[in-house]
């Protein structure tokens, strides 16, 4: 699960609940005040070793579907 808001396109207090705790802490620290558009197109489509998707791409698909983009 994520949680996040969008406050006037910008991404802010994302939240990841499981996965890798330091290294989601940190991306979430990362993308805090990013526009919405960098965020996704800098961690859309980044995979986790051997799947063909990752915390991050479904960070950037969840930014994506409440945006409607």
């Amino acid at each position: 699960m994520i949680n996040f808001e969008i406050d006037d396109n910008k991404v802010r207090n994302v939240e990841f609940i499981g996965g890798c705790s330091g290294n989601l802490q940190g991306i979430a620290h990362l993308i805090e005040g990013m526009d919405v558009d960098e965020a996704i197109s800098r961690i859309e489509g980044i995979q986790c070793g051997y799947k063909e998707t990752s915390c991050p791409d479904q960070l950037a698909k969840a930014l994506k579907m409440a945006t409607g983009k």
